[in-house]
């Protein structure tokens, strides 16, 4: 089996990035966490979590008050899901950031 975890950072400062961790087998991922942080009022803060933690894949909306809000996301394989998640948080994360901030007030 092979393991990778590394950060992607965004925008041009370096307060927002994507945690990426996977394990492979066999050329095919067999296990995903994809989670975009924030670092919020000098803290880092997880917003958004793509993984399949529960024996489906599925993305967590976080909130400021710890509740998080559930999404099952039906993909043929995790190797999809993976380029799924990542490109998502990467296209919207401007928009998550807002929303959670939006939710700290």
């Amino acid at each position: 089996m092979n393991e990778k975890e590394f950060y992607i950072y965004l925008g041009n400062k370096l307060a927002d990035r994507i945690r990426v961790k996977f394990l492979k087998e066999k050329g095919m991922i067999i296990d995903l966490v994809i989670q975009y942080e924030a670092l919020v009022k000098e803290k880092w803060h997880a917003i958004v979590r793509y993984d399949c933690t529960h024996g489906f894949f599925h993305r967590d909306t976080l909130k400021p008050n710890g509740e998080k809000e559930k999404r099952a996301i039906e993909m043929p394989d995790l190797n999809t899901a993976f380029t799924f998640a990542r490109q998502d948080i990467e296209d919207r994360w401007e928009w998550y950031k807002e929303q959670y901030i939006k939710k700290l007030k």
